[in-house]
């Protein structure tokens, strides 16, 4: 069976380039014959003369004529062009306009280039999404498979005679219970993300002061802090307020993550947080610094794409769902603010965003 293949418009009546040049000779032709006729065999004008009227009248004739057809020949093509590239179905009340300002090859070239342009680059964004959306999906099952195995082999290792064991029941049980609670954290950041990107998660603007909310934080991470034997540097005037209008869960949210982070990847024996408020007129810009390991440029633009990790295996040694810079971009995002990083292998990162004063 055949395919036939339509396409998005209808065919315009072609205009064959040789057929319109037979007719505007032979138009002249004829016109020539008659004008000639008229003055010098009914009007009984000199041969001469009859020549010369008969010449400009025809010449005149030929090149209104040849306007004619030329101009709609172009016309029909550039009409065929724009049928093509424009992103609009065209109405009958545009249609005035659209002759007025399309019918300039010039304009037509320029338009089709620009088109092809677009194109291009709205392939190559397709392409690069393709390639994320494949690499998201391996991520996704990678993340989610490695505690599945493990659960799957301290369960099997209890039902073959493991749980009479008290020397192994307990500890596998326990480690499957943190694979579980593994799970449970990327469901969950998964399902934060979505909220977010499809502006489902209603946030809940208040004034809050920043240094307090920094204080509060810091007293929640009191154990992880003696854990990796932390020390932080706090440069803030006491003295004032630092009142903005946020949502107080989910910029506490972004300061743990973001000191959490900041402990973590650090393999100094003295670990240093520095925490700095500066007063940018409109906003506040707090910057969280790190002594840690840094980060190279070339993933710096990356960053803060999901489950994205800078070095796979020590980032899974450490634990965390490998969502939780993707989640301070989207709350960050939510408040309409940026957020940046700056990094220098062996020596330190800098992570900093900014929140709109409260008046």
């Amino acid at each position: 069976m055949a395919l036939r293949i339509r396409t998005g418009y209808k065919k315009t009546k072609n205009l064959n380039s040789v057929l319109i040049a037979i007719i505007i000779v032979a138009g002249i032709s004829v016109m020539m014959v008659f004008l000639f006729c008229i003055t010098y065999l009914f009007l009984h004008l000199s041969l001469f003369l009859s020549l010369i009227i008969t010449s400009s009248i025809s010449l005149l004739f030929g090149f209104l004529f040849s306007y004619y057809w030329i101009d709609l020949f172009i016309y029909q093509k550039i009409r065929l062009i724009y049928k093509v590239i424009l992103d609009f179905k065209m109405s009958k009340s545009t249609k005035k306009e659209w002759n007025k300002k399309y019918k300039s090859i010039e304009m037509a070239e320029r338009d089709a280039l620009n088109f092809m342009e677009k194109k291009d680059s709205e392939m190559e964004q397709l392409r690069k999404m393709e390639m994320y959306r494949k690499e998201f999906l391996g991520n996704v099952s990678h993340e989610l498979k490695t505690p599945l195995t493990a659960i799957q082999g301290y369960v099997l290792t209890l039902l073959d005679g493991g749980l009479s064991d008290e020397k192994i029941n307990y500890k596998y049980l326990h480690q499957a219970s943190k694979n579980i609670d593994r799970i449970i954290s990327i469901v969950e950041d998964l399902e934060t993300i979505s909220k977010l990107e499809y502006k489902e998660f209603s946030l809940n603007f208040e004034k809050i002061d920043l240094y307090k909310l920094l204080q509060e934080t810091l007293e929640m991470l009191e154990i992880q802090s003696k854990k990796y034997n932390v020390q932080y540097v706090i440069n803030a005037n006491v003295e004032r307020t630092y009142m903005v209008k946020a949502d107080r869960g989910c910029i506490q949210h972004v300061f743990i993550n973001l000191l959490i982070n900041a402990m973590k990847y650090n393999d100094k024996e003295e670990k240093v947080i520095k925490i700095t408020f500066f007063d940018m007129d409109e906003n506040y810009l707090i910057e969280i610094t790190d002594n840690g390991i840094g980060i190279d440029n070339n993933h710096i633009p990356r960053l803060f794409e999901r489950f994205y990790r800078v070095s796979k295996d020590r980032s899974r040694n450490m634990g965390g769902s490998g969502l939780g810079l993707a989640i301070v971009k989207h709350i960050m995002e939510a408040h309409s603010q940026p957020i940046n990083v700056r990094s220098t292998p062996d020596v330190g990162s800098t992570f900093s965003f900014t929140l709109k004063k409260s008046i």
